[in-house]
């Protein structure tokens, strides 16, 4: 039986409403709550989220092409992926993008930095990829209610200290994981188990060390241009593939 278009993504549509609604309030909250107070609760974000991407990162030995360790897969994944995105300005064109989203909503100075933190926050992880697949494919969204309530509580604590550039990165929310629960029925003969396919265990476990970037810089410990590794996403299936075929 053919889904409905609600079915296979509702989880999609109550994610974006969680960060609405979590930015609306942190906006709301954002000139009443002192700097030092809005800093620790950002810093708190990043240090859970840290703690997220070393969760992820794990999957990564659990993704060899035979012989081939995934943690040689990742590395490949990280620096090719880095080199296509410095090549590529894919930093610099969401930051365009965030800053054209500023001017049209006359955002405050702090909206792309939140506009970029957010939209790969929200993004990158296993229940994205994961949430989305078995939304378009069974018409299950329970993961992506899991991360609904995430994203929520993340998103109130971002947008009280970055503005409503926070609440801008719906529109990425609601592109990727649409785009990923519709496109799920034609990869379904590719990847009929995602939660255990080398492939998407190597993609998740490169998604965690960019949200590892992400909680770095949120506890400002760094300054790592986390946009441009997004080309590692789509790189690690097709080198695990590459490395599996000539093993």
């Amino acid at each position: 039986m053919e889904l409905s278009f609600w079915a296979k993504t509702s989880g999609t549509w109550i994610n974006a409403a969680a960060v609405l609604l979590g930015s609306a309030l942190g906006v709301f909250l954002h000139g009443r709550v002192p700097l030092k107070l809005r800093r620790t609760v950002v810093q708190g974000v990043g240090l859970t989220t840290i703690f997220i991407g070393f969760l992820m990162a794990g999957s990564i030995p659990k993704a060899k092409a035979g012989p081939v360790d995934g943690v040689i897969l990742a590395l490949l994944a990280m620096a090719i992926g880095g080199a296509l995105g410095e090549a590529l300005g894919i930093e610099e064109g969401i930051e365009r993008l965030g800053e054209g989203i500023k001017r049209a909503v006359k955002g405050g100075g702090s909206f792309t930095e939140g506009f970029v933190t957010a939209s790969v926050l929200f993004c990158v992880g296993p229940m994205t990829l994961i949430g989305a697949f078995n939304n378009g494919l069974l018409g299950d969204p329970s993961l992506l209610l899991v991360k609904s309530a995430l994203d929520g509580i993340s998103s109130i604590a971002l947008a009280a200290s970055l503005g409503v550039g926070v609440a801008a990165s719906v529109l990425v929310v609601l592109g990727y994981q649409l785009g990923l629960s519709l496109l799920a029925g034609s990869l379904a003969a590719f990847i009929p188990d995602p939660a255990a396919d080398p492939r998407v265990l190597l993609a998740t476990g490169v998604g965690g060390l960019m949200v590892i970037g992400v909680g770095l810089n949120l506890v400002e410990a760094a300054r790592i241009r986390v946009a441009a590794f997004l080309p590692s996403l789509f790189l690690a299936p097709i080198l695990w593939a590459i490395a599996a075929r000539l093993v």
